[in-house]
C-alpha cells in the first residue's frame, strides 16, 4: 500500500481514492495507445489488462506464470479513528487495553503489545477479551514442532487455559520436549519475581 493512501485511510477518502484510480486508468489507456499506436484496443487490452482474483481490469504485467499488478487506491482499508475511552490514561495501569490500541505500553514486552495490537484485544479461541490479570501466553498457529516458523504471521497471543486446550488438541507437545514454549507473564508476576 501506498504511504500515501495509508495516511488519509483514516479519513472520509474512499471516494477519493475511487477517483484517483479512475484517472490513473485513463492515463494508462493513453500511455498505451501511444505505446502501441499501430496495434488495436483488443490488443492492447489483452497485454496489460487482466482478470486477477475476479476483478476485471486489472493492470499487471505477467512474469513467470504470475501477474505484477498495479495497486489500486481503492482497495485501501478505511479505518476510522477510534477515541480514547472516557477517562481512560495510559497510566491508569490497564495495560490491556493501551497495549490493544497502540501497541505498546511499558509493562508490556513488544511482542506481546503487538500482538493484543493485532488481535483487538481479544483471544482468537474463546473471541474473549483480555483483561488485567489474566494470564496470557504466546501460542505459534502451526507449531515449532510440526515445522512451523517463528515469523510475524505465526505468533498469536492466548489465555493460558485456551492454549492448553489448543496444544493438546492439535498434539503438537506428543513426543516432543517443552523447550520451545515461550511464556510472558505478567508484569506484576515479573516485579514480584525482581523484588525477592
Amino acid at each position: 500500500m501506498s504511504r500515501w493512501c495509508n495516511y488519509y485511510s483514516t479519513v472520509v477518502s474512499k471516494e477519493t481514492f475511487s477517483k484517483i484510480h479512475e484517472q490513473i486508468y485513463h492515463r494508462l489507456v493513453r500511455w498505451a495507445k501511444r505505446r502501441h499506436s499501430n496495434k488495436t484496443g483488443k490488443w492492447i487490452a489483452d497485454k496489460y489488462w487482466h482478470t486477477i482474483g475476479g476483478n476485471n481490469w486489472e493492470f499487471a504485467v505477467k512474469t513467470n506464470d504470475k501477474f505484477i499488478k498495479l495497486y489500486r487506491h481503492p482497495e485501501t482499508p478505511i479505518v476510522r479513528h477510534v477515541k480514547v475511552k472516557g477517562n481512560a490514561s495510559p497510566y491508569d495501569g490497564n495495560w490491556v487495553y493501551w497495549s490493544s490500541r497502540i501497541g505498546t505500553h511499558p509493562e508490556v514486552s513488544e511482542r506481546v503489545a503487538k500482538l493484543l495490537k493485532r488481535q483487538k484485544g481479544r483471544c482468537p479461541l474463546c473471541e474473549h477479551y483480555f483483561r488485567d490479570g489474566d494470564v496470557m501466553e504466546v501460542d505459534h498457529i502451526l507449531p515449532l514442532s510440526k515445522g512451523g516458523k517463528d515469523e510475524y504471521k505465526n505468533p498469536q497471543l492466548l489465555h493460558r487455559h485456551c492454549h492448553d486446550r489448543k496444544t493438546a488438541s492439535d498434539g503438537s507437545l506428543t513426543g516432543v520436549h517443552n523447550k520451545n514454549h515461550v511464556t510472558d507473564e505478567p508484569y506484576e508476576v515479573k516485579v514480584s519475581r525482581t523484588v525477592l
